[in-house]
């Protein structure tokens, strides 16, 4: 209880909370974001930008921290998957009613097998749809070894651009460290384009 009480207390502390989880609970973090429905309030980005910092004064080996936080977003991706996809099959059993149509979820399906790939990689940089992405993938019935190689390649790519970017800012700008929060907001804005972008694009696009 008190472990849980010391985590919630940092959640608003970014620096704190990257130093106070470290290698076992960072990993935890990142597998909770992604594979657990409930995750989707957690500091991904921010913590992983924070923790590429921490690297680089020394804190945290950066090969260590990339390939244990890889392997959770990995993992979480794939829990996420399979939770879709044993829901999934219920659904796909359920009879039509005024709050659920079937043919919603074949045109869903219809969307990941035509964009699926692309969208589980860019659903890694966006706050949320990192969440929801690979359940939302394993109801629709995406085929595991299509999803999981896609997986891998999202997790890679979002892991190491965060941390290094966090590592790179950490090397070559002196006390930085004290102005994280502004780098973190900055990384916040950045990760939302791709889902603005989208939103104008179907909103305006069709017009």
């Amino acid at each position: 209880m008190d472990l849980l009480k010391d985590f919630f207390s940092k959640l608003t502390n970014i620096k704190e909370l990257v130093l106070w989880a470290g290698y076992i609970g960072m990993p935890i973090i990142v597998f909770s974001e992604t594979g657990l429905l409930v995750g989707f309030f957690l500091p991904g980005d921010s913590m992983l930008v924070t923790a590429g910092l921490f690297a680089s004064q020394g804190y945290f080996n950066i090969v260590y921290l990339n390939l244990m936080l890889i392997c959770a977003a990995i993992a979480g991706n794939a829990t996420g998957y399979l939770i879709g996809k044993k829901s999934g099959q219920l659904l796909y059993a359920r009879e039509d009613s005024r709050f659920f149509k079937k043919d919603h979820l074949i045109k869903t399906r219809e969307f990941y097998e035509k964009y699926g790939g692309i969208t589980i990689v860019m659903a890694q940089f966006m706050p949320f749809a990192r969440t929801f992405a690979p359940v939302v993938a394993g109801i629709a019935q995406m085929p595991y070894l299509r999803f999981a190689g896609f997986n891998v390649i999202g997790a890679i790519f979002w892991v190491m651009s965060m941390t290094l970017i966090g590592y790179f800012l950490g090397s070559v700008i002196p006390g930085v460290d004290k102005h994280i929060e502004i780098v973190i907001l900055v990384i916040i804005f950045i990760s939302l384009i791709p889902g603005i972008y989208k939103y104008l694009q179907v909103k305006y696009g069709s017009n």
